[in-house]
């Protein structure tokens, strides 16, 4: 039976993992019910900075 001559180190490890890293497939954007900007789904809003309804995040206007 194979069996690893040395450890396996963590930053091998996560490289390896990292390539089954799930991607967000581009047809998982909605439009935003606040604003109409498109945004994905469970994620604050880009544009106007709302969630859920509410203001989560203060965007600065361009004066």
């Amino acid at each position: 039976m194979a069996v690893p001559k040395r450890k396996v180190s963590k930053s091998r490890v996560r490289m390896r993992k990292a390539a089954w890293a799930n991607k967000i497939p581009r047809a998982a954007v909605q439009a935003c019910p606040e604003c109409g900007a498109p945004r994905q789904p469970h994620r604050v809003c880009p544009a106007c900075g709302k969630y859920n309804g509410r203001q989560v995040v203060i965007q600065e206007t361009k004066d």
